[in-house]
């Protein structure tokens, strides 16, 4: 599997990049699976229902499964936090693995960055930032600069460097 990353500060824009670029690269014929790294505390089950409540009573694993689709929850409780790789290893196979987050991260990786967001560009102090999506001209910048709103460049770009590029 490939492994490329986004990442940026709180608010950049990943997600919402992430979300257009999914459909742009299953169209171009790649399978795709994503992972997201949070430092807020994930609630993935809702409070009251059953499944909750097993993980509630102690539960480390919790399985839901439907006609539609499974989910699993696995409870860290005194464990330390997963390595990206210990969670790539948990993923089925795929073309790319898309990671938003782990901005701290060895994986190569495009950085995500507005200028009213008035916080610091990452890509100076990282040199697995391999390109920059952004809404406007950065002096200085010493790698590519991609417009933020050219989703099929984006995918140009992660595909090329991944060498997924079908083309």
């Amino acid at each position: 599997m490939k492994i490329f990353g986004l990442v940026g500060m709180s608010g950049s824009g990943k997600t919402e990049l992430l979300v257009k670029l999914i459909p742009e690269l299953i169209d171009r014929g790649i399978e795709v699976s994503t992972i997201k790294h949070t430092h807020h505390k994930v609630e993935i089950d809702i409070p009251g229902k059953d499944s909750y409540r097993h993980r509630q009573s102690g539960a480390k694993q919790v399985m839901v499964a439907s006609a539609g689709r499974w989910s699993l929850v696995h409870e860290l409780r005194d464990v330390p936090e997963p390595s990206l790789k210990e969670l790539l290893q948990k993923l089925e196979p795929v073309d790319l693995v898309l990671v938003e987050g782990f901005k701290r991260g060895s994986h190569d990786k495009m950085e995500v960055f507005r200028h009213d967001h008035q916080k610091d560009l990452l890509a100076p102090g990282d040199d697995k930032i391999l390109a920059v999506a952004g809404d406007a001209p950065i002096d200085g910048l010493n790698v590519p600069l991609i417009d933020l709103n050219d989703v099929p460049a984006i995918a140009d770009f992660i595909l090329a460097h991944t060498g997924l590029d079908k083309g």
